[in-house]
């Protein structure tokens, strides 16, 4: 805000002094709110289109709709609470955010809230408790009937959830493969409409095994992380160490998938020139062809499998593997130049869950109850924490499918001249989507043009801080760009360390996989990071992340592969440039910067 004084002359303006408000009275109308995106930019990174930001609004709406009345709520109180689900999160300046304080009414309405509340914390990476409303809080007959039916059901989903993960996985690929004969193409609009809510009801609103995994998987690795801090507290990493070298989770796979297809090439001399001779582009055409069958099925199999897989995969307008092959080939091009090859002999992963195992079993020898408890949370944690980073990738199989959906409905709607071009598409709501007719169409063109206007004014302005508070629907920028919520920086950095390891090394800050090809050892540093930046992971020589946390994607993929890692730092890239060297501890999460 400024104090401008101004003039026109022969019809140019000229600004004559300007200096900044200062005093501002701010009016705290509505409630306080915090808005925090630290774990949520993972999936949703950079300016996120309307028809997203609809779609995911309205699946988190009807999936925790599900969720508490799965642990007991009734019909009744959770349509009393219908406007906290039916916002969990905010969009601003184009930039996804959770809406905190629904979350924690969410939280509010189960009993436990206190216990909840702390280990939901970690699993999203944040630290704000609020003081809720007297319709939150219980009466003691009233909590105690809903702890009995809570345990009750608890138990219940627990002991079911094996299953129900199994049946899930089953009625995913049935109707994925059902989609996946149709050929869009061939459709009308409201024939691709009508498909798009059928695929609503038959999938997406049936999410309820993915989110009763989170939900234990939150619980159990928060009783291992207790369980560890009370008996380890000089090792705060080895709840991290034991959850190291599952060799199930699938967001590992394609690194492996692309390093077998990088040493592929890099052992056929043929094939190797070839790669680096041409463009990505020719290769791929190349390949179709018929040049070189055997990698080009290597290709094949990996696209069929992972060609949703790719930065920014959880967004709609995003291009993926799938309809851009041509990306992929770029990311083994770079391997090659780099010369990445499989690994043999790296059990890093490993040597660190066995260490782990070792040292619970020393510390724990004769304590015979401790040692049992032990053994269940740590299963239970191993299991869910695993579960829950491959049910993610069912949710961008899922999504892959709307995408593809939503693109043919552009593709039509542009030969129609309903819209200028196919992303046009993405700047639509979804409720203006599935209400089409004729007469609402005649107003798509206008209506997306000014869209578009406003989202490219929200990548030119600074982006909003990952942390701020507003007072009912206040957004402007005194409260997004506040630095009340961020925390002063003094001394050495501090984040959560996710798996172990001291590397001092220069660093590179990259902001987006696309911008570099290789690390060349470096570490990584950024803001955050989705599935797709696993590309980059086997050039690092470590990883650090502005905002994540213990369960986020980048966490749990780095203990898998042995990189040491630090998320959830605080002031990360207001402090640390391309090019400084530092000492990171994977281990204590403490961030050391070299002085020349």
């Amino acid at each position: 805000p400024q104090d401008i004084e101004f003039a026109f002359s022969e019809g140019k303006l000229f600004l004559l002094q300007t200096r900044p408000i200062t005093a501002i009275p701010t009016e705290k109308k509505g409630e306080y709110t915090v808005w925090d995106n630290s774990n949520i930019v993972e999936s949703y990174p950079g300016i996120t289109t309307p028809l997203t930001f609809t779609f995911i609004l309205k699946m988190y709406e009807q999936v925790y709709r599900q969720f508490v009345g799965l642990l007991g709520l009734s019909d009744q109180e959770i349509n009393l609470h219908r406007g906290v689900f039916a916002q969990t999160l905010g969009l601003v300046r184009g930039r996804v955010y959770y809406n905190l304080l629904n979350w924690y009414k969410m939280l509010a309405m189960l009993p436990g809230y206190s216990i909840n509340a702390g280990f939901m914390e970690n699993m999203m990476g944040v630290k704000e408790q609020f003081e809720l409303k007297d319709e939150f809080i219980m009466t003691k007959g009233k909590a105690r009937w809903r702890i009995f039916l809570m345990v009750f059901n608890m138990l219940y989903l627990q002991s079911t959830l094996k299953g129900n993960r199994r049946r899930f996985k089953r009625h995913l690929n049935k109707t994925l493969n059902q989609y996946l004969s149709y050929d869009f193409s061939t459709k009308t609009d409201f024939e691709i409409i009508d498909l798009y809510k059928n695929f609503e009801q038959g999938l997406l609103l049936k999410w309820k095994a993915p989110l009763i995994n989170d939900f234990f998987a939150m619980i159990w690795f928060g009783l291992l992380q207790k369980f560890t801090a009370k008996h380890f507290p000089d090792d705060p990493n080895i709840h991290n160490d034991l959850l190291c070298g599952s060799q199930d989770i699938i967001s590992v796979e394609p690194i492996h998938r692309s390093l077998e297809i990088s040493s592929y090439i890099l052992d056929n001399e043929e094939i190797r020139n070839f790669f680096e001779k041409k463009t990505p582009s020719e290769i791929w055409t190349q390949l179709l062809q018929g040049k070189f069958p055997e990698l080009y099925q290597l290709f094949h199999h990996y696209l069929a499998d992972f060609g949703e897989r790719c930065v920014g995969e959880l967004k709609l307008e995003t291009r993926s593997y799938s309809q851009e092959p041509e990306k992929f080939v770029h990311i083994i091009k770079s391997y090659v130049k780099q010369e990445v090859r499989i690994k043999q002999g790296n059990h890093i992963d490993l040597d660190l869950r066995k260490n782990a195992e070792i040292k619970l079993k020393s510390t724990l020898s004769g304590k015979i109850i401790s040692s049992w408890w032990l053994k269940i949370v740590l299963n239970k944690a191993r299991n869910l924490v695993s579960n829950r980073e491959n049910l993610r990738y069912e949710r961008t199989r899922g999504f892959g499918m709307v995408r593809k959906m939503m693109t043919s409905l552009g593709d039509y709607w542009t030969k129609q001249g309903i819209i200028e071009k196919t992303s046009d598409v993405f700047y639509l709501e979804l409720s203006e989507i599935i209400s089409f007719n004729s007469s609402s169409a005649a107003g798509f063109k206008e209506l997306i043009s000014n869209r578009k206007l406003e989202f490219e004014q929200f990548g030119i302005q600074k982006v909003p801080i990952e942390r701020f508070f507003t007072y009912g629907n206040d957004f402007s920028d005194q409260f997004i760009y506040s630095t009340e919520k961020l925390t002063a920086i003094e001394g050495d950095l501090k984040g959560i360390g996710c798996c172990p390891g001291i590397v001092k090394k220069r660093i590179q800050v990259i902001h987006s996989p696309d911008e570099i090809e290789s690390l060349n050892g470096d570490i990584l540093v950024t803001s955050s990071t989705d599935p797709g930046w696993v590309t980059l992971f086997p050039t690092v020589g470590g990883i650090i992340v502005e905002r994540g946390s213990l369960l986020s994607h980048s966490a749990i993929v780095s203990r898998e592969m042995g990189i040491p890692c630090i998320v959830g730092v605080t002031g990360l890239l207001r402090t640390l440039n391309t090019g400084d060297e530092i000492i990171m501890d994977g281990s204590t999460g403490i961030i050391k910067k070299v002085t020349a």
